[in-house]
């Protein structure tokens, strides 16, 4: 990686702006106060899977480099509900970030270090020079190498300052719950209710108030056990097992412990904790087409990793990835229990994926998606998702998916020639709003639960918009049920008190759970369709060509022993705006052709490449036994067509300024 072959090119780094600063006890920054300070950078927005998994990544170092090494957070919103400083501040706590967070709605810095994708990471030597630009995630072995060496340069040079940083941790403002993802209706009549922000589950009386159990030490870890030590990390999704199979297998409820990277299952009747499934390595690997083999990083194999096939009589034969605890999982957000797959159908936010899991057998499998992000329809594994966090099933054993990074509502239709994937409410990654009516005008917001009402319409906890929405199949509208909600996460219909069925909701930003009738006439609201607000790469019309620029870390080699180990794929939105060049293939360089007939649209653009530990042996061939890499990184580029554009787009996956 370029990060240790520094050019000779110093560049300043731009001064930091934006609206306000979290994390610093009211004061401002800036990099002056910041000299003699090894100044990481991180552009980040609250939304994004990827950002969260920086967020972990980073913390090892934040605590091993805390004398040297002051991280900013430079929130840079996507969408409009991200620019709300009340919403930044709640986010700030709910995933505890310890470090100073620089409000930058206007993405006056965002342009200024001229990030294009979130995660980006910027590093800032001591004297306030950049040193290395980093998109994606997995970086953090490569920061480790290049913090050492900056340590060592600048504290030889005397220009290194050891000492506490500017963070001041702020007032936690959460009370029994704190920021619950989900909850589920137990026989029982009492609710169990995620604790995402306590790492815990908590039974509830039908009062919502009332607490009647707690499951989990409430200490954020990772931990099997009984109802007092065992130990969770962010969960989010919570399945309750159908009471035959559960006194077979022994647990009722299946949890996503998402950043853990793992499914636990839970024992009601004594609390105690178990792992069925994930070994708590984040997975990077997807089942698309082209994908790294398993003996190594390697050559992309042309061949699938199990996409879905038929069904066999009432389920579904899925390709399978292995078994239980031996198979990576990433971010799990949701699960809900398919009585047709006679499975656990997992939103793997993560991957961008939806995955499913067969108690009995302990097989995890990829029901659908690609693993890139983005929308796309079709059959299930070429379809394309982002960051999927909500499921639900109808009577037709149908899987309803709050799709958030689309704003989307999808459905998995599941039938005799295996899966297909539709959408019923949403356009792409950086179109959203809030607006009834036709289907296929209407907007959501990053919604992130779902469920099916007795009368077969589809309820969506709308988050961003801090509204319930309905969609109708049957005349595939839209309308809005409640709003003025702080961030649902979730919405589950119950018969509560044997009256009409009512909606529970989780308001997670407010850390309660809520009542909220079904109306029988919903609201037709119209506040607009909005699209995200990033600056427009003024391109050519014609031909474009593209470079991703990547170099392997210090103490890794790109893993060549079967051929290219990078890979780029091409789309755009339109479809129209590409005229050639699309497509999967190896190499980080393509020449595309762009339509002059397409004023603008989105350059959809994936990257990965593999690479293994060294040292190198003498003959500089990479060590049986390796351990290997996957970095990839997902644009969605907006471009403006100009006579007098651009003819070249470059981009970094890893590599230094």
């Amino acid at each position: 990686m370029s990060e240790t072959v520094r050019t000779q090119l110093r560049v300043r780094a731009s001064e930091l702006e934006g609206r306000g600063w979290l994390n610093t006890g009211g004061k401002s920054l800036d990099l002056e106060s910041l000299r003699g300070k090894i100044v990481l950078l991180d552009f980040w927005t609250f939304c994004c899977i990827n950002c969260l998994h920086v967020l972990d990544e980073l913390r090892p170092l934040e605590e091993k480099y805390s004398d040297v090494l002051v991280t900013v957070g430079v929130h840079s919103p996507k969408f409009e509900h991200e620019a709300d400083p009340v919403a930044l501040a709640a986010a700030v706590e709910r995933y505890e970030i310890h470090h100073p967070v620089l409000d930058d709605p206007e993405l006056a810095t965002w342009k200024a270090y001229t990030a294009r994708a979130w995660p980006t990471l910027v590093v800032v030597d001591p004297e306030g020079y950049i040193v290395a630009h980093l998109s994606g995630e997995g970086h953090a072995d490569g920061l480790a190498v290049l913090l050492e060496e900056l340590v060592a340069e600048h504290e030889a040079k005397g220009t290194l300052h050891r000492g506490n940083g500017p963070y001041v941790a702020p007032v936690p403002t959460s009370g029994t719950l704190r920021f619950p993802g989900k909850t589920t209706q137990l026989a029982n009549g009492n609710y169990l209710v995620v604790d995402s922000g306590h790492h815990r589950l908590v039974e509830l009386h039908p009062d919502l108030e009332t607490v009647e159990r707690v499951i989990g030490s409430g200490i954020k870890g990772y931990a099997d056990g009984d109802t007092n030590t065992a130990q969770f990390n962010e969960p989010q999704g919570i399945a309750v097992l159908p009471a035959e199979l559960a006194s077979t297998l022994g647990y009722d409820a299946v949890v996503a412990d998402t950043v853990n990277h793992r499914l636990r299952g839970v024992t009601l009747s004594s609390g105690h904790v178990r792992t069925v499934a994930g070994n708590g390595v984040q997975r990077l690997l997807d089942a698309g087409p082209a994908r790294v083999t398993e003996t190594g990083a390697g050559a992309w194999s042309e061949h699938h990793d199990g996409g879905p096939a038929d069904f066999a009589a009432d389920a579904i034969d899925v390709g399978v990835l292995g078994l239980g605890t031996g198979v990576s999982l990433s971010s799990p957000w949701d699960v809900v229990w398919s009585a047709k797959l006679q499975r656990v159908v997992i939103a793997m936010a993560g991957t961008h994926q939806i995955f499913a899991f067969d108690p009995v057998t302990n097989q995890v499998s990829i029901l659908a998606g690609s693993g890139l992000e983005g929308l796309l329809d079709g059959v299930a594994e070429d379809a394309w998702f982002a960051q999927s966090s909500g499921l639900a099933i109808d009577a037709d054993d149908n899987i309803w998916v709050a799709d958030s990074e689309t704003s989307s509502l999808r459905r998995l239709v599941l039938d005799e020639t295996g899966v297909t994937v539709e959408t019923a409410v949403g356009q792409g990654l950086f179109d959203f709003g809030f607006r009834d009516g036709d289907a296929s005008e209407a907007r959501l917001q990053h919604p992130l639960g779902v469920t099916v009402l007795p009368d077969g319409s589809v309820a969506i906890a709308d988050t961003y918009n801090g509204a319930v929405r309905r969609y109708d199949p049957a005349s595939k509208t839209v309308s809005t049920l409640a709003r003025g909600l702080a961030e649902p996460s979730d919405v589950v219909v119950v018969n509560h008190s044997n009256s009409e069925p009512l909606l529970v909701v989780v308001e997670s930003n407010k850390h309660q759970l809520v009542l909220v009738p079904i109306p029988k006439e919903a609201q037709q609201v119209d506040e607009g369709a909005s699209q995200t607000h990033r600056p427009k790469s003024p391109v050519t019309p014609g031909i474009l060509e593209l470079a991703v620029r990547f170099k392997a870390p210090t103490g890794q080699k790109l893993d060549d022993r079967w051929g290219d180990p990078t890979q780029m794929k091409v789309s755009s939105t339109p479809p129209e705006l590409l005229v050639s060049g699309g497509g999967t293939s190896v190499g980080l360089l393509r020449t595309i052709e762009l339509s002059s007939d397409v004023p603008e649209g989105i350059l959809h653009i994936t990257a990965r490449a593999a690479a293994c530990d060294g040292p190198e042996t003498e003959d500089g061939e990479i060590p049986d036994h390796a351990a290997c890499h996957l970095y990839q990184q997902d644009w969605g580029i907006p471009v403006i067509l100009q006579a007098d554009g651009e003819s070249e787009l470059v981009l970094d996956l890893r590599g230094m300024d």
